[in-house]
């Protein structure tokens, strides 16, 4: 498969599903929960809005999706759907980008403790008292889901500055809960960005060097609304591995977002290409899908790039993505 063909399918489903628009569809839509998750900050607690994204049948996972800086969980409902319509409950929250106590998903200041605080919904989520595990029994109890457990494996996938939360929140299961940073596996960045203060991803990315867990980059053309690619940037300088994702030469910042996406972000961003938008969501899932079920999918990466990369493996990997045929590989240091 490559990305014409991709493309050539996209355009077939939208008019296929056009011609028989009154004929039911086979399987349902994902069912979208709005709920709400309780998290500390300081010595408050934050009630904040989430959405969650339950899958028709059986769950295979667990994936958190956030937003990226002054952006909410609306913005990347799309992506969302697509995840949950391959078989993943997804966990969506909205970040506040501004508050009194630091508790931001940029860092501002020091939001250390609050990213802290969302590692430990992760850390002790068997718990029925856990916010993120009373969350979700809400949602499916809206849902009238019984049959949907909370999964212990998770994936974490985080867009511009949530992107570097999914980066520190992983590091502090590795350094503070080793049971659930084994329960992880793996965080998909898309087009990562770096707060202005503090280094949290240094932090996170140095320590996670040292660990096997797969980490990879859909990253758009350098622009104002990534800084200019910092995020990527950093990921390539501090992570030894020899593939890291592609960069889309001809995509934007808000590319993750897609049909979710608003006016604001199209102005100050760019407007995402159709074939974009669906070369980063077939990516992710794929890449997702893969994490999951411990798999391999040969159209999403590029022929000889390693299945686990040693710290000793510098030699650039040069090949293309299948799926992606005129993205730039990404490689680490």
């Amino acid at each position: 498969m490559n990305l014409r063909r991709l493309v050539l399918t996209a355009m077939f489903a939208a008019a296929c599903a056009v011609a028989t628009a009154a004929t039911p569809v086979a399987h349902a839509e994902p069912d979208r929960v709005p709920e709400t998750v309780d998290i500390a900050c300081g010595d408050a607690v934050r009630h904040l809005n989430a959405d969650w994204y339950l899958p028709d049948g059986p769950a295979g996972g667990l994936i958190w999706l956030q937003h990226g800086f002054a952006r909410s969980n609306a913005n990347v409902a799309s992506l969302a759907e697509h995840f949950a319509a391959a078989g993943y409950v997804v966990f969506a929250p909205s970040l506040p980008f501004m508050d009194p106590a630091g508790c931001t998903l940029q860092n501002l200041g020091d939001n250390t403790g609050f990213l802290g605080n969302i590692a430990d919904l992760f850390a002790t989520d068997a718990e029925p008292t856990n916010s993120l595990a009373r969350s979700f029994a809400a949602a499916t109890a809206t849902a009238h889901r019984p049959d949907l457990r909370l999964p212990r494996q998770t994936v974490f996938v985080g867009h511009s500055a949530g992107g570097e939360a999914v980066e520190y929140v992983a590091r502090r299961l590795h350094t503070d809960h080793p049971a659930a940073f084994a329960d992880l596996r793996g965080l998909i960045l898309l087009d990562p960005v770096k707060s202005f203060l503090g280094d949290n991803t240094d932090q996170a990315l140095t320590d996670l060097d040292h660990t096997d867990l797969p980490i990879l980059d859909i990253a758009a053309k350098p622009s104002p609304c990534n800084l200019f690619g910092v995020g990527t940037d950093t990921l390539q300088r501090l992570l030894h591995r020899r593939y890291l994702g592609i960069r889309i030469g001809t995509g934007v910042h808000t590319d993750a977002e897609g049909p979710s996406g608003d006016t604001l972000g199209d102005l100050v961003c760019g407007d995402p290409k159709s074939v974009n938008i669906s070369t980063l969501q077939t990516l992710a899932v794929g890449w997702a899908t893969d994490y999951f079920t411990g798999t391999r999918t040969a159209d999403y990466y590029p022929a000889h790039a390693p299945a686990a990369d040693a710290a000793a493996a510098h030699s650039a990997v040069t090949d293309v993505v299948s799926a992606a045929p005129e993205a730039e590989i990404l490689t680490g240091a």
